[in-house]
């Protein structure tokens, strides 16, 4: 079935949620769900607050928050990445995160991918550099049935200091090509200002990220601008997740 993604966010925000099953493999709690509003259903991915397990460099409650900011910058940018999400208040186990389910075949990922596939993550990449993504593994870029590119999993993104871990680094030292510098520029004066009136980005962003994690978000995207290519990983730090898939 075909909808639009403003359709499946109202069904995600305001369906009749029902529990289905439970992903065991992650660090977290995370639920398969059903959603379902005027005859319409749709499975979802839900990680509820109270399952999240604390981490000493990101606020406590706060990872299902960085989720819908992922998906706000994804759609904000025009890339479209990230699945319909929504920061849900009233669900079967408290609030959390929602987002809709993509099919996918979870056996063909980053680590696997043809080399034509490989060369379509540029937007990925630089995605990822901007929101400061700590968890890019190789199975959190999937390929729908269609060829589109999918992206899950942001619930470390967005702090304020370095973190960037990734397994993608095939384009160091490239030149970041002119139509995603126009992408960027283009988010980067929608996010202004941020302060004393934020501007309608800058708002929606600010219900789940801290001033200063915006803030540090537009830094990276000019910082970005100004180099003009993919930079390399940091010596002085790990630059890859693990486990890597």
């Amino acid at each position: 079935m075909d909808i639009s993604t403003d359709q499946a966010l109202t069904i995600l925000q305001e369906g009749e949620m029902t529990l289905k099953g439970e992903f065991l493999w992650g660090s977290n709690y995370t639920f398969l769900i059903e959603a379902t509003s005027q005859g319409i259903s749709l499975a979802g991915v839900y990680k509820p607050v109270r399952g999240e397990r604390p981490l000493w460099d990101f606020p406590s409650a706060s990872l299902a928050h960085r989720e819908v900011a992922a998906f706000i910058v994804s759609q904000a940018a025009g890339w479209n990445f990230v699945p319909a999400t929504v920061y849900r208040r009233k669900a079967p186990l408290g609030p959390g995160s929602v987002q809709l389910y993509v099919d996918h075949d979870s056996d063909y990922h980053y680590f696997n991918f043809t080399q034509e596939d490989v060369q379509r993550l540029r937007p990925v990449v630089l995605f990822d550099l901007l929101i400061n993504n700590a968890d890019r593994k190789g199975s959190h870029v999937m390929i729908g049935p269609d060829q589109r590119i999918w992206l899950i999993d942001h619930g470390v993104c967005f702090h304020a200091e370095d973190k960037l871990r990734t397994v993608i680094w095939d384009f160091v030292g490239q030149p970041i090509p002119d139509e995603l510098c126009a992408h960027l520029a283009a988010l980067l004066e929608k996010m202004q200002p941020i302060k004393p009136e934020p501007s309608p980005l800058a708002k929606a962003l600010l219900e789940h990220l801290s001033q200063a994690e915006l803030r540090a978000m537009i830094r990276r995207g000019e910082k970005l601008l100004a180099a003009g290519q993919f930079p390399s990983p940091d010596p002085a730090r790990r630059p890859y997740p693990w486990p890597q898939i």
